[in-house]
């Protein structure tokens, strides 16, 4: 299964309002692993970021001053995106803004694009109830390391979303980059054919089978005779 870990930063809150995407970070994981196949932009919003969302990110106006719009890279985005299972975390925020973006370039939403949408806000607030559940707050719960993160940026935010939703889900220690050699760090995985294994076919005794015999007996006696078995219904 391809899953795309995705994040954005953005000049505001709103996108309604003329509010733009300027950093998307995308992540790649095939069967839980990390592939390397990741997607890193910075866009030209046409616009300054508000006071408080430059003091979240840092990204100034001058930085994105030579940086593509969004217009320029939708065809890549759309295509490294296709058919996968997107997995964002507060995903309403980000897929309204991707929404925006994709209706100014003439495209259809987001979600026309990709499998399905998963919301590690939504899966977090089922585990956690009750509790904070920001990123930061399940890196902290859930021991990711998120030491290096003093602005949020949207690959680090993504890379730290998949490892977080790995955990979330139990179904591995720790991430493992796919580079094709044999030795792999910190999980070994084997395969067992189990097409290999005879196993034997052990039968009933006469005592166990007398004792299946009586259970079968008090149970058709407790149903008043309506047992199934009984009534020639199974």
């Amino acid at each position: 299964m391809r899953q795309i870990f995705l994040d954005t930063e953005t000049t505001g809150l709103d996108a309604h309002n003329g509010d733009r995407i300027i950093e998307i970070g995308c992540v790649e994981l095939v069967n839980r692993k990390l592939t390397g196949n990741n997607l890193h932009l910075y866009l030209n919003p046409g616009r300054d970021s508000h006071e408080e969302a430059l003091k979240v990110h840092g990204i100034t106006t001058a930085f994105l001053a030579d940086k593509p719009k969004f217009e320029a890279v939708v065809d890549d985005f759309l295509t490294y995106v296709a058919d996968a299972e997107i997995v964002i975390h507060n995903a309403p925020f980000d897929v309204s803004f991707l929404n925006a973006e994709l209706t100014l370039a003439g495209r259809k939403p987001f979600k026309a694009h990709v499998t399905s949408v998963v919301d590690t806000l939504v899966m977090a607030k089922e585990l956690f109830p009750g509790k904070r559940n920001s990123l930061d707050a399940l890196c902290s719960r859930l021991e990711v390391d998120n030491s290096g993160r003093a602005l949020h940026g949207a690959l680090l935010d993504a890379e730290l979303l998949a490892d977080v939703y790995i955990n979330m889900t139990r179904g591995q220690d720790a991430l493992l980059m796919d580079t094709g050699e044999t030795e792999e760090v910190g999980l070994v995985v084997e395969s067992v054919d189990l097409r290999s294994f005879q196993l034997p076919v052990v039968a009933a005794n006469e005592q166990e089978l007398q004792a299946h015999d009586d259970v079968l007996r008090q149970l058709d006696k407790s149903s008043g005779g309506k047992s199934l078995w009984q009534t020639g219904a199974i």
